[in-house]
């Protein structure tokens, strides 16, 4: 009997620098997008400290590590 047969529920094995690197890209596009969308209204409402960017930036981060933290325990 073949061993990776016996449990259907169970999940196949991933790898786990395709999984990783995969949070990596997502934090930098986050990042990034969050960042440039900040900026973009600093910008629009002619602000001269840049309110949005920073808060957008942190807030993204946060939600980002979040996300890291919740994957890093599913296994």
């Amino acid at each position: 009997m073949d061993p990776a047969h016996t449990d259907p529920k169970k999940p196949k094995p991933s790898n786990s620098y395709l999984k990783y690197s995969g949070l990596g890209l997502q934090l930098l596009g986050g990042l990034g997008l969050s960042g440039w969308a900040g900026h973009a209204l600093d910008q629009y409402l002619q602000l001269s400290f840049p309110v949005f960017l920073l808060s957008f930036v942190l807030l993204a981060f946060g939600g980002m590590m979040l996300q890291v933290y919740r994957a890093m325990n599913k296994d």
